[in-house]
């Protein structure tokens, strides 16, 4: 059995950093390695102790560069690639405008095939080798996808959007269709490789009661699926969600009352939350998730984490492409750092790095297999260098610690600072 040693600096977390004196929440080799085979770490350790147990690995050297487990990101619209950067809209209208048209044509398969190609190729050039993604309303699409991922051996969570109403016709199915093609996709896709599938209603506005009666159906025919979906993302959302619901208490009611909460359930967003919603995420251990470009980008409003956070409730975080303006998770920790900033919270370096890894496979409730570089994991591996640019290197001139170096990536970094991303082991970057 052939096997590969990776050699370099290596760090990986053990719980959410308090602040920098942390130590015991992370374990940082100056010359470490990890051992590959198979897509899984086998070993993991210092260099000197790693190599003496082998002696047929391949030796891979990534010196002076930083090895981590690749990112994860929590919230990405696979149809949206070719919308990314379009001008001026709130919520609303750029789903109108721009989302709708551009997800229509993912009824062809070809144009599908081709697209999760490309998108599978940005994703892991970013370094992210796991993500959880909505794909168009179109059963292609998401075939496409899973096709896609599974000849990589990428982890993918996906799903197709279940949406039949209040959108473009063609972005539209109806509740007996959403749940034939969800039910066919599952039995093809969900548990295949490193494929798990999500029920995927876009948001209460576009999908009707029946429908969400499905999605009440497809949870409780299929408990180890995940669900995915969006909450109280900007005011004018809330506004008309309300009306189109008048009997539920609150947005987040309404997902309550179809039995879409619970501990393998992600909202994107989550922004504008009043109390009882809060309390609830709180009781079914629903997870927020965070979208700090996006929000920025179409003026949505500030991800309240410390306060979350107060409450027991632990939040993903990720770039939501296309309503992000980055496919990377480095640029999200940068737009993060500032969203918290104007609320008076922190997030240390180190804590924001834990979070793209460990916390967000912990999220999923897959941190035994993804997001850290322990032994017996998935041999996901994104390798960092703080010299990539000029910038970059000046500035690392003066930096003397791990953490600000960390720091450096976070601010400065993009797909330019991933000098190679690994997914089951096998090298992704040219």
């Amino acid at each position: 059995m052939t096997q590969t040693l990776l050699r370099g600096r290596v760090l990986t977390f053990h719980h959410r950093p308090r602040d920098a004196s942390d130590t015991d929440a992370y374990t940082y080799l100056e010359d470490g390695a990890l051992l590959l085979q198979e897509g899984q770490i086998v070993a993991s350790g210092p260099y000197a102790e790693i190599r003496k147990t082998t002696s047929e690995a391949a030796e891979v050297d990534h010196r002076p560069h930083l090895l981590m487990a690749g990112f994860i990101d929590m919230h990405i619209h696979f149809p949206q690639t070719q919308v990314v950067a379009s001008w001026g809209a709130q919520l609303l209208d750029w789903l109108n405008n721009y989302t709708f048209p551009a997800e229509a044509d993912y009824v062809d398969a070809q144009h599908s095939r081709a697209m999760a190609s490309r998108f599978c190729d940005l994703l892991t050039d970013h370094g992210t080798t796991t993500a959880v993604a909505f794909c168009s309303v179109h059963k292609a699409s998401a075939e496409a996808l899973f096709s896609e991922s599974a000849s990589r051996n990428m982890r993918m969570i996906a799903g197709k959007t279940m949406m039949d109403r209040n959108a473009a016709p063609a972005v539209h199915d109806t509740p007996q269709s959403s749940y034939d093609d969800s039910k066919a996709l599952i039995a093809e896709w969900h548990d295949t490789k490193r494929l798990s599938y999500a029920i995927t209603p876009r948001f209460a506005i576009t999908s009707s009661l029946e429908q969400l009666e499905m999605a009440r159906a497809l949870v409780q025919d299929h408990p180890d699926c995940f669900v995915q979906t969006h909450l109280s993302e900007n005011h004018a959302e809330i506004a008309e969600t309300k009306r189109l619901y008048p009997q539920a208490r609150d947005y987040l009611d309404i997902y309550e009352s179809y039995g879409l909460l619970g501990p393998r359930t992600m909202l994107g967003h989550a922004i504008h939350l009043e109390d009882r919603e809060i309390e609830a995420l709180a009781a079914t251990g629903s997870h927020p998730v965070f979208c700090p470009t996006s929000n920025l980008f179409l003026g949505s409003g500030l991800f309240d984490d410390g306060g979350l956070r107060a409450r027991g409730i632990d939040s993903g975080i990720a770039t939501d492409i296309g309503g992000g303006t980055s496919y990377s998770m480095l640029q999200t920790l940068n737009e993060g750092y500032k969203i918290l900033q104007l609320q008076d919270q922190t997030l240390h370096a180190l804590q924001a790095f834990d979070w793209i890894t460990r916390a967000n496979a912990s999220v999923l409730g897959m941190d035994d297999r993804i997001g850290t570089l322990e032994a017996g994991t998935e041999a996901d591996i994104v390798v960092l260098d703080a010299h990539a640019t000029p910038a970059m290197a000046l500035r690392m001139e003066r930096a003397e610690t791990l953490a600000e170096e960390l720091f450096v990536l976070q601010m400065m970094g993009d797909d330019r600072a991933v000098v190679q991303t690994y997914v089951a082991g096998a090298p992704q970057k040219p």
